[in-house]
């Protein structure tokens, strides 16, 4: 994919952060490829994220994040069985209490490359409201999730559950705290989170 390979390997030319900064502040309609699209409005929005091409890669993104944070002796909260079963090998414990943990451990909907935002619905909050859940966010996604806009997301998911079209559908679109003189009409209600998104390739 375009900018994944130009920054991990596979393409001619690697984009540099100030360009990336400047295509996602001045040209935010440019006919760019849709993961760079993501990539510049997530890391706008305060966004941390490991691109994956293999199952290891994953696995030393988590070991990575855990240390970084000193995460090692601190339960994941999680609402997802198969997430749970897919990560039981790599030394984590697991809590379906929010209290008991300052970590979210998910998976998500889709990422919208319109404003760098994170799709989630009740398949991951269940009935949970954002600011129930605890500051710190894990976002396991795959590439083939990523949309050029949250209408593009909602027809997918509408698509993927015709018998059972999930409830609380809401973005996560703020990864860093907001301070109050920056607060406006649009920002009002969110809920920041801290925010990394392990990405792993599978297209």
């Amino acid at each position: 994919m375009g900018l994944f390979e130009k920054l991990f390997g596979g393409g001619k030319k690697k984009v540099s952060t100030e360009e990336e900064e400047t295509r996602g502040m001045h040209m935010p309609d440019l006919d760019i490829p849709i993961d760079e699209k993501f990539t510049i409005y997530f890391k706008k929005n305060g966004g941390k994220f490991i691109y994956c091409d293999g199952n290891q890669d994953v696995s030393d993104a988590l070991k990575n994040i855990r240390l970084e944070n000193s995460w090692d002796d601190t339960d994941f909260f999680s609402m997802d069985q198969r997430l749970e079963d897919k990560f039981k090998h790599e030394a984590i414990t697991f809590t379906d209490n929010p209290k008991k943990s300052k970590i979210f451990f998910t998976t998500c909907e889709h990422l919208v490359a319109q404003n760098g935002s994170i799709l989630i619905c009740s398949n991951q909050l269940r009935d949970r409201k954002l600011n129930e859940l605890p500051e710190n966010f894990i976002v396991f996604a795959t590439t083939s999730q990523l949309v050029n806009s949250i209408g593009e997301g909602l027809k997918k998911i509408k698509k993927r559950h015709l018998n059972s079209i999930p409830t609380n559908i809401t973005t996560i679109k703020h990864f860093q705290a907001i301070s109050e003189d920056k607060k406006d009409f649009l920002t009002y209600g969110s809920s920041s989170k801290n925010l990394y998104l392990i990405l792993l390739e599978d297209l």
